[in-house]
């Protein structure tokens, strides 16, 4: 699929056939339960993404909210970003331990999950990964990687 045009959640979701659809929606079910306080849902970049309002945090370098996780339909699969195990070490361990534990193979970049199905998930390790970083600490997380 195309990058996505859409405006709203509820526009980009019902673009998608049937199950598509289902599968994104069960994914973001777990985000939206698992969501620290403060991150916001909203369409960037042509997929659904949750982060940090320019209202709590405008000092981007590019002037765009910071991703904390996004969601999207890809031409041939599905991908959900979580930006909270790019350079964190031990949460990736702990998030590739949990599909190991559900008995899911992951197919991850440094912080991409690639998925056909939402069944090759391990919802459980993916709502944890999501529950794991404070608004706050995620802040503080992107100003330490702009010392750099």
């Amino acid at each position: 699929m195309a990058r996505s045009q859409t405006t709203t959640v509820a526009q980009y979701l019902a673009q998608l056939p049937a199950e598509r659809r289902a599968a994104l929606a069960r994914v973001r079910s777990v985000i939206r339960k698992s969501l620290p306080r403060g991150y916001r849902e909203t369409m960037n970049w042509g997929m659904i993404t949750y982060e940090v309002p320019l209202s709590r945090y405008p000092h981007t370098y590019n002037g765009r909210p910071l991703c904390y996780a996004a969601l999207a339909a890809q031409k041939g699969y599905s991908t959900l970003h979580l930006m909270p195990v790019y350079g964190n070490a031990a949460l990736a361990r702990k998030l590739k331990d949990g599909f190991k534990r559900a008995g899911k193979k992951l197919d991850m970049g440094k912080a991409c999950i690639r998925f056909r199905r939402v069944e090759d998930l391990a919802l459980d390790a993916i709502g944890e990964a999501v529950a794991s970083t404070s608004l706050e600490r995620f802040i503080a997380q992107a100003e330490q990687s702009r010392k750099r």
